[in-house]
């Protein structure tokens, strides 16, 4: 069986570090929970979008080095891998930011997932080799089918019912904090890692 994985918000917890540094810059009020998302509709709020748009570029850059993995994670592709799993990394990201200084984004993530274990073969399928980060949305689907991925797991609906996403592949939206809309019923839906570990595991039984 083949698992593809998107990277930003499915591997990586940005929700700390997002938070930590706008409350550090006296953008934010510590009331705010602490949430990507809600760090970003609160800056969106107060007219600091530009900011949004500058702090995005230091998170997914130099400063990711301190965003941490989702809980779970990386015992749950561990286990996968010693089931017989194939797994693949396929995310999109711009490879500079959309403001301020030109940091390689795809230089970050590649140091990150090698920092935090996600490259060695007990965790993916063949190191570097393993990770797809493209600069499109369009190439990220492109790539899943091209990986002929069994099953897919990303946090965005939005690319999970794409009308140009790969037929035949299941799909599976992570939603750690339970706040997206309504999804197709093929489409499964877990929190946490150890539960998409439960579903996969039983898939290849």
């Amino acid at each position: 069986m083949i698992l593809g994985i998107d990277l930003d918000n499915t591997i990586v917890c940005y929700d700390q570090l997002f938070w930590r540094l706008a409350c550090e810059r006296g953008w934010i009020s510590s009331y705010v929970p602490c949430r990507k998302e809600c760090v970003r509709d609160e800056l969106r709020r107060l007219g600091r979008e530009a900011d949004w748009t500058k702090l995005q570029g230091e998170v997914y850059g130099p400063l990711m080095t301190q965003a941490t993995p989702f809980p779970g994670v990386l015992t749950a592709l561990q286990h996968l891998r010693n089931s017989g799993w194939t797994v693949h990394v396929v995310s999109h990201r711009s490879r500079t930011p959309f403001a301020g200084p030109a940091h390689d984004l795809h230089a970050a993530a590649r140091e990150w997932l090698q920092t935090h274990g996600f490259l060695h073969d007990s965790t993916t399928s063949g190191g570097s080799s393993c990770v797809f980060l493209e600069t499109e949305k369009a190439a990220k689907l492109a790539r899943i089918q091209t990986l002929r991925c069994d099953w897919f797991i990303d946090d965005l609906p939005e690319l999970l019912t794409d009308a140009n996403f790969p037929g035949g592949v299941r799909r599976v939206l992570f939603d750690p904090h339970g706040h997206r809309p309504a999804l197709p019923l093929d489409i499964g839906r877990f929190e946490d890692w150890a539960m998409v570990t439960g579903l996969l595991t039983g898939a290849s039984a």
